[in-house]
């Protein structure tokens, strides 16, 4: 069997939405947009919201590039069916955030024309029934945003590769601390299941924030935290802004040397000629 058939979960898009936007693409992206908030627990202002990176957004869409994830995204935002905010605990970090404008949407796809030719919504056609969900991407922060108080979250829980996610956050980690890799795995597991909040996408929010910590204090080698004690924690916070003191090297005070050649000769061209036979009448 090809491997270019299906054989995998499928994004998918009715028909009628692919016309509205009058692009596929852009329906298939709206449409795994609305499945990821369904599953987001990040509520802000009473509505449900996923944040990415356009290059995670990209992972999920890769037969696009990232400058058209980019592009597609700002006319959804342009049109007025994502509405986009950043709610970020860092204030350096400017992930976006995006819900639906459901409303908006609503009036789009009411539109003249926005209907199938037999005046049904069709999907388009998929393997298996339409029960089939969008294909989870791993690394991005709305697959891990799923409810822990449920028996279902539990079941979707087990299917995280922390090991996966682990191991692209020690790549990052510098290559003359990284010890423990071990004891650093296990402290990452623990604290993935702790908690909800406790995401990939926070815990390479926090790396991030310590490097830039170690960068903007030129923190010295030996000082750099091991890889298995940062991971043991991973909450700390670090001060973000640029130390008040320079890394010049402290200028030393140097003494000046006496110019020899400027200063007058002693010389006893002034001593009288008795004084001089006294002088050396002591030493005979």
């Amino acid at each position: 069997m090809s491997d270019l058939l299906i054989s995998e979960p499928p994004l998918q898009a009715i028909p009628s939405l692919c016309v509205a936007l009058k692009n596929s693409d852009k329906a298939i992206m709206l449409q795994q947009i609305h499945y990821w908030l369904q599953r987001s627990n990040n509520i802000v202002d009473g509505h449900r919201w996923v944040y990415n990176t356009a290059a995670d957004w990209q992972k999920q869409f890769p037969w696009l590039t990232t400058k058209t994830v980019q592009r597609y995204l700002r006319d959804l935002c342009d049109r007025g069916l994502l509405i986009t905010g950043n709610y970020n605990k860092a204030k350096f970090d400017r992930t976006k955030w995006y819900r639906i404008n459901y409303d908006a949407l609503d009036n789009l796809t009411n539109s003249k024309g926005t209907e199938s030719t037999n005046g049904e919504v069709q999907q388009v056609p998929m393997e298996g029934d339409c029960e089939t969900q969008p294909i989870p991407i791993e690394y991005t922060e709305t697959t891990h945003q799923i409810n822990n108080n449920t028996s279902k979250s539990d079941n979707l829980d087990n299917s995280v590769d922390y090991e996966k996610e682990f191991n692209s956050l020690w790549k990052l980690y510098p290559p003359y601390r990284k010890q423990g890799k071990k004891l650093a795995l296990a402290s990452y597991k623990t604290w993935r299941k702790a908690g909800k909040d406790n995401t990939f996408a926070r815990a390479k929010m926090q790396l991030d924030s310590y490097l830039n910590y170690i960068k903007i204090h030129n923190v010295d080698r030996s000082f750099v935290k091991a890889g298995k004690t940062w991971f043991a924690n991973i909450d700390d916070t670090y001060d973000q802004l640029p130390s008040k003191t320079t890394n010049s090297p402290t200028k030393k005070r140097v003494e000046k040397a006496t110019d020899w050649s400027k200063r007058k000769a002693n010389t006893l061209t002034d001593v009288s000629t008795d004084d001089l036979k006294k002088l050396l009448k002591k030493y005979e």
